[in-house]
């Protein structure tokens, strides 16, 4: 038997190629509540439901982040909470010899992309296993998300230089 073994010359981990990778995905956090049951269970009207999701990045080292999808249903008859789903899923992506201008847009956009399939399985599932039929959400437009926070955050900077240069309060010495 023989063993063969083969070496790649002249490459090296220091290539100056731009790279994106993802490290892990996981589910970090999930919670289940049926704060109104027995009794809730009983009525006979269809739920409203509330869907609430937001994004959270992490930076865990220069170019490893931890981006976390993190997801809020609210099933409600007559008012009462039937269930209420709490769920953060995150995964931890690298980035290395990508320009800084571009790492904001893939962590906002790419990067929730790529973790909201699990998001919405976890949650699917968990409804299911309550006792419920699977709310399947709908897709997000995270690039649409991204863009709106962007023009969120320059209203926001551009209100509050205005306000502070305005509020100066001047105390006597």
């Amino acid at each position: 038997m023989t063993e063969q073994t083969t070496f790649a010359t002249g490459v090296t981990d220091n290539s100056k190629e731009p790279g994106f990778r993802i490290q892990r995905i996981y589910l970090k956090d999930l919670s289940l509540e049926q704060p109104n049951a027995p009794q809730i269970l009983l009525v006979a009207a269809e739920p409203q439901v509330e869907v609430e999701v937001d994004v959270a990045v992490d930076r865990l080292s220069d170019e490893v982040f931890e981006v976390a999808l993190i997801a809020t249903v609210t099933a409600r008859v007559d008012g009462k909470v039937l269930f209420l789903v709490e769920a953060k899923q995150a995964g931890i992506f690298e980035f290395s010899n990508i320009p800084p201008e571009q790492i904001d847009p893939m962590l906002g956009i790419a990067c929730p992309t790529i973790l909201y399939p699990y998001l919405r399985s976890n949650i699917a599932d968990t409804i299911s296993r309550a006792g419920f039929q699977p709310i399947h959400l709908n897709e997000i437009n995270f690039h649409g998300m991204y863009e709106h926070r962007l023009m969120q955050a320059a209203q926001s900077a551009a209100t509050e230089s205005a306000s502070v240069d305005q509020s100066k309060i001047i105390l006597p010495h």
